[in-house]
């Protein structure tokens, strides 16, 4: 469509909170009019939707390990945007590791650009990383356009990426306060889990390593932390319910927090997880089923403001099938392709209609992080666009996904909502022909 007059009409264009018949008018990259379902469009080419299918907008992807370059043999851009694309995803945030270098400083950012040119089909924008000694560094790579910076407070799983203690972790904030930039947070309290008991083969094993005391203190300290420095902060990948009232109490309060949680953690739990079963392993862990249903009901409040998919892959004989071992197998689980339906058949489980999967997966990350021209279908965006049948359904074969290396919990898993179509700016994504661009913050 780029370089043309395109019209997408559909009888269910979703917009905001509301789905109405409507003609969306494209020219070049752009959304330029948003007019009525029969309206007459000069010299433009018409694309009539199936009228089983819904126009979504493009979906939104802010936690994705694309590892590349350094640890490629585990993910790349290709692979790894193509899953995206392929699943209705538009726009994908890519994590400062497992890639080698980490992106803690500008040089190692244009190392990231340069071998992810000529690869992407998807819109890519990157987070710096917030590790020990890089506070120099993050004022360049937030005028370079990263979207904010990655820390942990307790190990990462990887060398070159080390954890925050209390003093530095206030420092970065300080520093990143300086130019009204954003943190985000793996929060898992390091001393809780040093002391907590090793994992084995049982899954209950590993929970007890991983106790949500861990990352429940970690976050009423990361709390205080905004308190004390202002620093706006968001939360990754929250896994544990116990954790949602002190969270709903800061952002009543004021404080500049937002929080995420992933699709795994809506989908699986705890009770359900053979023993032996490392697929399943993530860092913070799959927790009960009480606490899986109370994250629902915190996103569903808007005390979680969004789901990202927290794709982190690895080859498979780093998950240690054969041993069994969640002590020793990597922390990861690889769904970038799967995060549009899982949500979706989760929130249709609750009564809950597309807009509120849109809302989750494209507006209010796009709001969160301020990407420039996404986050819905209106009038200036680009013309990012997910054709989506909400009653079609399909088994998840692993060998069929896009990502590299062909292992999933979800695999042989039933999900309801199919994607059809992708558009990027305006042009329908070839899996053979990748034109995706870089993003920076707006």
């Amino acid at each position: 469509m780029s370089g043309k007059r395109t019209v997408l009409r559909s009888r269910y264009v979703v917009q905001s909170d509301i789905i109405k018949a409507a003609s969306v008018v494209v020219e070049g990259e752009k959304i330029v009019d948003i007019a009525d379902y029969d309206a007459l469009v000069d010299n433009a080419e018409v694309i009539n939707i199936d009228e089983d299918k819904y126009l979504l907008p493009g979906m939104i992807d802010a936690h994705v390990h694309i590892n590349e370059p350094g640890r490629t043999q585990w993910e790349g851009f290709e692979t790894a945007t193509r899953a995206g694309a392929v699943g209705g995803f538009t726009t994908i945030i890519d994590m400062p590791l497992n890639s080698l270098p980490p992106t803690t400083t500008v040089a190692h950012l244009e190392e990231k650009k340069k071998a992810a040119l000529q690869k992407i089909y998807t819109d890519i924008g990157f987070w710096g990383g917030a590790v020990p000694g890089n506070c120099p560094d993050m004022a360049a790579l937030w005028q370079e356009g990263v979207f904010g910076f990655k820390c942990f407070l307790a190990e990462s799983g990887v060398d070159e990426f080390q954890f925050l203690n209390s003093s530095c972790l206030l420092a970065h904030m300080e520093k990143i306060k300086e130019f009204d930039g954003l943190l985000i947070v793996h929060a898992e309290d390091a001393k809780i889990l040093a002391d907590a008991p090793p994992a084995g083969t049982s899954y209950d094993s590993f929970l007890q390593s991983r106790p949500h005391e861990a990352e429940d203190k970690a976050i009423a300290d990361l709390i205080e932390a905004v308190r004390k420095t202002g620093c706006k902060t968001h939360i990754l990948h929250l896994s544990s319910s116990w954790s949602i009232d002190q969270i709903r109490q800061a952002k009543e309060e004021g404080l500049p927090l937002t929080v995420e949680t992933c699709p795994h953690y809506l989908t699986f739990s705890a009770e359900s997880i053979p023993d032996g079963r490392t697929e399943f392993k993530c860092c913070p862990p799959l927790r009960q089923e009480e606490n899986r249903e109370k994250l629902w009901q915190a996103l569903l409040e808007g005390v979680i403001d969004y789901v990202a998919s927290d794709h982190s892959p690895c080859t498979i004989d780093l998950k240690r099938l054969d041993e069994g071992n969640f002590a020793t197998a990597w922390g990861g689980i690889a769904s970038v392709q799967l995060g549009l339906s899982t949500v979706f058949t989760g929130m249709t489980a609750r009564d809950q209609g597309i807009e509120k999967t849109v809302d989750v997966l494209c507006h209010k990350p796009a709001q969160v992080l301020g990407i420039d021209g996404k986050g819905g279908i209106k009038v200036g965006n680009d013309a990012d666009f997910c054709v989506f049948d909400p009653n079609g359904t399909f088994t998840v074969d692993v060998n069929a996904l896009h990502h590299k290396n062909k292992i999933s919990p979800y695999n042989k898993m039933t999900l309801k909502g199919t994607v059809h179509e992708t558009y990027l700016r305006g042009q329908k994504v070839d899996v053979d022909n990748p034109h995706g661009q870089f993003l920076t913050r707006s």
